[in-house]
């Protein structure tokens, strides 16, 4: 009986050391430091946004010794993607990635800081971890207009730099605005308005944004992060044509053949602020925001181990 006491309490303590732990007070504290800055972090003001890229890598390197900036120019100006990796023994990678910069003159809250606190929650989750692949996590810059879908896309860049040393890539996650949530009816949107008979009309999910032909890495992290069950779930997959299915960074992955999507909680269709200044901290829901990074941990957790 004591034995079996003693095998059952053990098995109880390894299942808990490998849930997500997501902090809600870090995740407040980075939210804060990301976008209640001097000025907007968007494209014209360089300094801002490398000031956060010094921030991201700073915070990134206290949980990994390989961490990077991946810069480029434009117009005479550097800018900044931020890589830390884990697991670098192994020859296959996942892209974890978000884009820290923002549309014009706004804080920039759910888009995306949200994504980018994600980023460092998951590093200190990852710290220390036996890894089967090697998972890099990206910060991207100018991923908003004017930027969007050309080759200065930092998601652009990296994208292609994989593809031009030919690096074995398994997939890419996006994390794009994941803070935003709403229990109100009607307060979920779609493209078309017959979505709303299968997937309800609250804002109270988290969407899993896959398009038809995903591939094997879209397939199992979907399965994997359903299966964690930390937070109400909805699985997403369209056409690429359909509007918002490819409005972030994973689009760029798509484009050099690989296995990618998105983790969002829908943006414009239903958070109304965005690209507006009224995008701030105080509109999150931060207790759903870190089980969201929770499930994120857990099923990258189970595609690596």
């Amino acid at each position: 009986m004591i034995t079996k006491t003693i095998l059952s309490l053990f098995l109880t303590f390894s299942f808990l050391t490998c849930l997500g732990n997501t902090d809600t007070v870090s995740i407040k504290n980075h939210l804060e430091n990301i976008t209640k800055t001097a000025t907007y972090r968007n494209h014209q003001n360089i300094t801002q946004l490398n000031i956060i890229a010094d921030y991201i890598k700073n915070h990134l390197s206290k949980y990994s010794d390989s961490t990077s900036f991946q810069g480029y120019e434009i117009e005479g100006k550097i800018y900044k993607n931020v890589i830390c990796s884990f697991g670098t023994e192994n020859k296959s990678r996942i892209i974890v990635g978000a884009h820290y910069d923002v549309c014009g003159e706004q804080e920039g809250a759910d888009d995306n800081a949200s994504g980018v606190v994600a980023l460092l929650e998951l590093a200190k989750q990852f710290k220390g971890q036996k890894l089967s692949k090697r998972i890099d996590l990206v910060a991207y810059t100018l991923e908003e207009p004017p930027y969007f879908r050309t080759e200065y896309m930092g998601s652009y860049i990296h994208a292609k730099y994989l593809a031009d040393h030919q690096i074995e890539v398994f997939g890419m996650l996006s994390v794009e605005m994941i803070g935003f949530f709403s229990n109100e009816k009607k307060s979920q949107n779609y493209p078309l308005g017959i979505l709303s008979w299968f997937y309800g009309n609250k804002g109270d999910y988290i969407t899993l944004v896959n398009k038809f032909g995903k591939g094997k890495f879209a397939r199992q992290f979907s399965k994997r992060f359903k299966q964690g069950e930390t937070i109400k779930t909805k699985k997403f997959t369209a056409p690429k044509a359909l509007p918002g299915i490819d409005f972030s960074d994973h689009l760029n992955y798509w484009n050099f053949g690989y296995s990618a999507m998105m983790i969002t909680d829908t943006s414009f269709y239903r958070n109304k602020n965005y690209h507006r200044k009224t995008d701030t901290i105080e509109t999150l829901d931060i207790n759903r925001m870190a089980k969201v990074i929770d499930g994120i941990y857990l099923a990258l957790l189970k595609l690596t181990q």
